[in-house]
């Protein structure tokens, strides 16, 4: 199974806009991709999400999803990086949960954090990139993607 931090704006634009994000987020639906996450992430999805549902007037329920992330991550109690990498602090957590998991992959909508060379030998992509790395993974999701295939969907995908 393939570890991956989702950036709180890659997972709320991939639960209401049917793009890039999207599709990083069924890889995670359909079990090839488990999100890493922290306490402060998830607060940080929670909050994204809500931010978003009020500025673009959407019904969506979203606790489906949170409650869905929440119960099939992987969590971590993040360790602090002394050196600063990141001109976000929130950006610097996501690499630091990588760190903590070592996990590989975060995956960050701002390409700024992508642009600096694989910190702690993590893979910084954003969804486009990230997508363009796991054609496997994407022929084998359209695969399972078939009638009867097991969803950990909250909400139809």
């Amino acid at each position: 199974m393939k570890l991956a931090v989702i950036d709180p704006g890659v997972f709320a634009a991939g639960v209401f806009w049917r793009h890039e994000p999207h599709l990083c987020i069924k890889t995670w639906l359909h079990g090839l991709l488990t999100p890493v996450l922290t306490e402060e992430i998830f607060e940080e999805y929670q909050a994204v999400l809500e931010q978003m549902k009020q500025a673009h007037r959407f019904t969506t329920d979203t606790q489906p999803w949170l409650e869905a992330i929440r119960t099939t991550g992987m969590w971590v109690d993040e360790e602090m990086i002394v050196k600063t990498l990141c001109h976000d602090w929130r950006d610097q957590r996501l690499i630091e949960a990588a760190v903590t998991a070592k996990c590989h992959t975060v995956i960050v909508r701002h390409r700024d954090v992508t642009v600096m060379e694989k910190p702690f030998g993590i893979d910084l992509y954003t969804p486009r990139q990230w997508l363009g790395v796991t054609r496997p993974q994407r022929r084998r999701l359209r695969l399972e993607a078939g009638p009867g295939a097991p969803k950990i969907s909250p909400v139809p995908v």
